[in-house]
Protein backbone atom coordinates (compact mmCIF):
# COMPACT_ATOMS: atom_id res chain seq x y z
CA UNK A 1 0.00 0.00 0.00
CA UNK A 2 1.56 3.31 -1.03
CA UNK A 3 1.68 6.33 1.20
CA UNK A 4 -1.09 8.91 0.85
CA UNK A 5 -1.22 12.65 1.33
CA UNK A 6 -2.21 13.78 4.82
CA UNK A 7 -5.64 15.44 4.52
CA UNK A 8 -7.08 15.48 8.07
CA UNK A 9 -6.15 15.90 11.69
CA UNK A 10 -8.99 14.26 13.61
CA UNK A 11 -9.59 15.24 17.24
CA UNK A 12 -10.90 12.59 19.64
CA UNK A 13 -11.69 11.91 23.29
CA UNK A 14 -11.14 8.56 25.01
CA UNK A 15 -14.83 8.54 26.08
CA UNK A 16 -13.80 7.87 29.66
CA UNK A 17 -15.26 9.54 32.77
CA UNK A 18 -14.11 13.01 33.74
CA UNK A 19 -11.02 12.88 35.95
CA UNK A 20 -10.11 9.25 35.17
CA UNK A 21 -6.60 8.93 33.73
CA UNK A 22 -5.97 6.47 30.90
CA UNK A 23 -2.67 4.79 30.09
CA UNK A 24 -1.30 4.02 26.66
CA UNK A 25 -1.35 0.36 27.69
CA UNK A 26 -5.11 0.55 28.29
CA UNK A 27 -5.65 2.18 24.89
CA UNK A 28 -3.58 -0.55 23.21
CA UNK A 29 -5.62 -3.27 24.94
CA UNK A 30 -8.96 -1.63 24.10
CA UNK A 31 -8.04 -1.32 20.45
CA UNK A 32 -5.78 -4.29 19.62
CA UNK A 33 -6.87 -7.13 21.91
CA UNK A 34 -9.05 -9.71 20.17
CA UNK A 35 -12.81 -9.36 20.46
CA UNK A 36 -14.79 -9.44 22.71
CA UNK A 37 -12.34 -7.77 25.14
CA UNK A 38 -10.87 -5.46 22.51
CA UNK A 39 -11.66 -4.37 18.97
CA UNK A 40 -9.13 -6.61 17.23
CA UNK A 41 -7.49 -3.77 15.32
CA UNK A 42 -3.91 -4.05 14.03
CA UNK A 43 -3.05 -0.62 15.42
CA UNK A 44 -4.31 1.79 18.08
CA UNK A 45 -6.65 4.57 17.02
CA UNK A 46 -4.43 7.57 17.75
CA UNK A 47 -0.97 8.90 17.00
CA UNK A 48 -0.83 11.03 20.15
CA UNK A 49 -2.68 11.17 23.48
CA UNK A 50 -3.06 14.18 25.78
CA UNK A 51 -3.17 13.17 29.45
CA UNK A 52 -5.08 14.97 32.21
CA UNK A 53 -1.90 16.85 33.21
CA UNK A 54 -1.37 18.06 29.62
CA UNK A 55 1.48 15.67 28.84
CA UNK A 56 1.44 14.58 25.21
CA UNK A 57 2.34 10.93 24.71
CA UNK A 58 3.27 9.48 21.33
CA UNK A 59 1.41 6.21 20.72
CA UNK A 60 2.43 5.56 17.11
CA UNK A 61 5.60 6.88 15.54
CA UNK A 62 5.40 8.93 12.38
CA UNK A 63 7.93 10.83 10.34
CA UNK A 64 6.18 14.20 10.80
CA UNK A 65 5.74 14.84 7.09
CA UNK A 66 2.65 15.58 4.97
CA UNK A 67 2.24 11.94 4.00
CA UNK A 68 0.68 8.95 5.75
CA UNK A 69 2.91 5.93 5.27
CA UNK A 70 1.34 2.50 5.80
CA UNK A 71 3.19 2.02 9.11
CA UNK A 72 1.78 5.36 10.41
CA UNK A 73 -1.90 4.51 9.92
CA UNK A 74 -3.99 4.53 13.09
CA UNK A 75 -7.61 3.40 13.37
CA UNK A 76 -9.31 6.59 14.57
CA UNK A 77 -12.07 7.13 11.98
CA UNK A 78 -13.26 4.43 9.61
CA UNK A 79 -12.79 5.43 5.98
CA UNK A 80 -10.37 8.27 6.83
CA UNK A 81 -7.43 6.51 8.46
CA UNK A 82 -5.14 6.29 5.42
CA UNK A 83 -5.26 10.09 5.01
CA UNK A 84 -5.45 11.22 8.65
CA UNK A 85 -3.54 11.70 11.83
CA UNK A 86 -5.50 11.26 15.06
CA UNK A 87 -4.99 12.92 18.44
CA UNK A 88 -7.00 12.07 21.57
CA UNK A 89 -7.49 13.74 24.92
CA UNK A 90 -8.28 11.66 28.01
CA UNK A 91 -11.90 12.13 29.06
CA UNK A 92 -15.01 13.19 27.18
CA UNK A 93 -17.88 11.81 29.24
CA UNK A 94 -19.58 12.82 32.48
CA UNK A 95 -18.17 11.12 35.59
CA UNK A 96 -21.68 10.28 36.88
CA UNK A 97 -23.38 9.44 33.59
CA UNK A 98 -20.84 7.57 31.50
CA UNK A 99 -23.07 7.78 28.42
CA UNK A 100 -23.34 11.59 28.50
CA UNK A 101 -20.81 13.44 26.33
CA UNK A 102 -19.09 16.28 28.17
CA UNK A 103 -16.13 18.49 27.42
CA UNK A 104 -13.97 17.36 30.32
CA UNK A 105 -10.68 18.85 29.16
CA UNK A 106 -8.61 20.11 32.08
CA UNK A 107 -6.92 23.50 31.80
CA UNK A 108 -3.65 21.65 31.10
CA UNK A 109 -5.30 19.56 28.37
CA UNK A 110 -6.86 22.65 26.77
CA UNK A 111 -3.48 24.36 26.65
CA UNK A 112 -1.69 21.25 25.37
CA UNK A 113 -4.31 20.61 22.68
CA UNK A 114 -4.22 24.26 21.62
CA UNK A 115 -0.42 24.16 21.29
CA UNK A 116 -0.57 20.81 19.49
CA UNK A 117 -3.18 22.00 16.98
CA UNK A 118 -1.56 25.41 16.39
CA UNK A 119 1.85 23.80 15.82
CA UNK A 120 0.29 21.21 13.52
CA UNK A 121 -1.62 23.85 11.55
CA UNK A 122 1.51 25.98 11.17
CA UNK A 123 3.39 22.99 9.77
CA UNK A 124 0.50 21.67 7.65
CA UNK A 125 -1.88 24.57 6.85
CA UNK A 126 -3.49 22.58 4.03
CA UNK A 127 -4.67 19.81 6.40
CA UNK A 128 -8.28 20.13 7.57
CA UNK A 129 -8.74 19.83 11.35
CA UNK A 130 -11.98 18.11 12.33
CA UNK A 131 -13.74 16.44 15.21
CA UNK A 132 -14.45 12.72 14.96
CA UNK A 133 -18.20 13.53 15.04
CA UNK A 134 -17.80 15.32 11.69
CA UNK A 135 -17.13 11.99 9.93
CA UNK A 136 -18.92 9.50 12.22
CA UNK A 137 -22.14 9.24 14.19
CA UNK A 138 -20.46 10.00 17.52
CA UNK A 139 -20.23 12.88 20.02
CA UNK A 140 -16.43 12.59 20.06
CA UNK A 141 -14.50 14.74 21.05
CA UNK A 142 -17.41 16.21 23.07
CA UNK A 143 -16.86 19.84 22.04
CA UNK A 144 -17.59 22.01 18.99
CA UNK A 145 -14.36 21.74 17.00
CA UNK A 146 -15.00 24.41 14.31
CA UNK A 147 -16.02 26.93 17.01
CA UNK A 148 -12.95 26.08 19.11
CA UNK A 149 -10.66 26.39 16.08
CA UNK A 150 -11.95 29.93 15.48
CA UNK A 151 -11.42 30.74 19.17
CA UNK A 152 -7.73 29.75 18.91
CA UNK A 153 -7.24 31.66 15.65
CA UNK A 154 -7.65 28.99 12.98
CA UNK A 155 -10.22 29.83 10.34
CA UNK A 156 -10.69 26.94 7.93
CA UNK A 157 -12.74 27.44 4.81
Amino acid sequence: MPRKQLLYLVLHCTATPEGREVTSSEIRHWHTDPEPKGRGWKQVGYTDMIHLDGKVERLVNNNEDAWVDPWEITNGAKGYNAVSRHVVYVGGVDANNRKKAKDTRTAAQKEALKKYVLDFHKKFPQVKIIGHYQVANKACPSFDVPKWLKEIGIDQK
